[in-house]
C-alpha cells in the first residue's frame, strides 16, 4: 500500500509511519483519527480495540474526532447450531463467514474461481463488535458519542443497517 501510495505522493507530502493502530504513536497532533471499512476489527481482541481507541484519543486534539466505519454482525443469517454462512455468491466468487459467537470473532473465506478447476483462497479473521460495545470502548478512552449513521451518506441507522459510521469527539477544554 506504501509502494503504492509513493506512486502518487512523496514522503513529505503524506509521511507514512508503520506500525499497530492500538500502540504505534505518530508526531503531532490533529483534529481527525479515522478507521475506515471494518479496520478496527482486524484487532482480535476487545483490549487491543480499546487500546486503539485510547491511542486515537491520545493523537487528537480536544474536540477532536474519531469516525469509524463497521459492519454490524447479522447473525440473523445464522441458523441456530450453525457456524458459517454464506454472504456473497457471485459467479466466479464466493464469500462464506464462519463465527465463534462466544469469542465474537468471524473468520471471512474468500473463494475466487478464475480458471475451470481452479481455485483461490484468502481468509481475513475478524472480531466484530455490537455498536453499544463500541460506544462503551469510546467512552472508556475519554469520547462521547456525536453521531451514527448507517452509511457516509448519513442514512439513518436503524435495526435493519448493516453497517454504521460513528463519529466520537472528545471534549473540548473547558
Amino acid at each position: 500500500m506504501v509502494e503504492q501510495l509513493r506512486s502518487k505522493a512523496d514522503e513529505a507530502t503524506i509521511p507514512v509511519i508503520i506500525g499497530d493502530m492500538a500502540t504505534t504513536v505518530a508526531p503531532g497532533k490533529f483534529t481527525l483519527v479515522y478507521l475506515v471499512y471494518n479496520t478496527l476489527s482486524n484487532l482480535l481482541t476487545q483490549a487491543e480495540q480499546v487500546e486503539c481507541f485510547r491511542n486515537a484519543a491520545r493523537h487528537l486534539t480536544p474536540g477532536g474526532r474519531f469516525a469509524i466505519e463497521l459492519g454490524v454482525p447479522d447473525l440473523r443469517r445464522l441458523p441456530p447450531g450453525q457456524t458459517a454462512a454464506v454472504w456473497r455468491s457471485d459467479p466466479g466468487y464466493v464469500n462464506l463467514g464462519t463465527y465463534d459467537v462466544l469469542r465474537q470473532q468471524v473468520v471471512s473465506h474468500h473463494f475466487s474461481f478464475d480458471k475451470p478447476g481452479q481455485a483461490r483462497l484468502f481468509r481475513s479473521s475478524h472480531r466484530y463488535i455490537w455498536p453499544a460495545e463500541l460506544d462503551l470502548m469510546a467512552q472508556l478512552a475519554g469520547f462521547e458519542l456525536e453521531s451514527r449513521h448507517a452509511d457516509w451518506s448519513g442514512g439513518e441507522f436503524t435495526a435493519e443497517s448493516s453497517s454504521h459510521v460513528s463519529v466520537y469527539r472528545l471534549p473540548p477544554i473547558q
